[in-house]
């Protein structure tokens, strides 16, 4: 939690941030007023003029939008936290889970960890090849 609370404080809103700010979320809703227009949806009148309010006051006035930059980005962050653990439980319980269950099912032990008690080593012998000087560019 306290990740959070730091990555909000430093949300930063210079002059450039703000302008940014306005010309991205501007040109967005400018966007989506364009799809929705072509779509015939009546909401398209508001999404256009709101994008163009947003477009000249991040390039006019970006001091003003500082106040809706930091709720959003605020936002944002909250989001981002939550969506990478989200996203990082389903890569391992959906991916990396599965694969290990379809290996130990299987038999297969990959990291040669199984103890064999006839083997007087565990040393891997590597070929003694001679080695040219150009091998050493081409690694892989």
């Amino acid at each position: 939690m306290q990740a959070i609370i730091n990555d909000i404080k430093n949300i930063k809103s210079r002059k450039k941030e703000l302008r940014e700010f306005g010309l991205t979320i501007g040109g967005a809703l400018i966007l989506f007023g364009l799809i929705a227009l072509w779509r015939g949806k009546a909401s398209s009148p508001y999404l256009v003029g709101s994008g163009v309010l947003f477009a000249l006051s991040g390039m006019a006035l970006p001091g003003i939008l500082k106040p809706l930059q930091k709720v959003w980005m605020s936002f944002s962050v909250v989001m981002g936290f939550f969506m990478s653990r989200v996203i990082l439980c389903i890569l391992f319980y959906g991916v990396v889970t599965p694969i290990g269950l379809v290996l130990r099912i299987s038999g297969k032990d990959i990291l040669d960890e199984k103890i064999d008690r006839q083997k007087t080593s565990y040393w891997s012998d590597i070929s003694k090849d001679i080695k040219v000087k150009e091998s050493y560019e081409k690694q892989f």
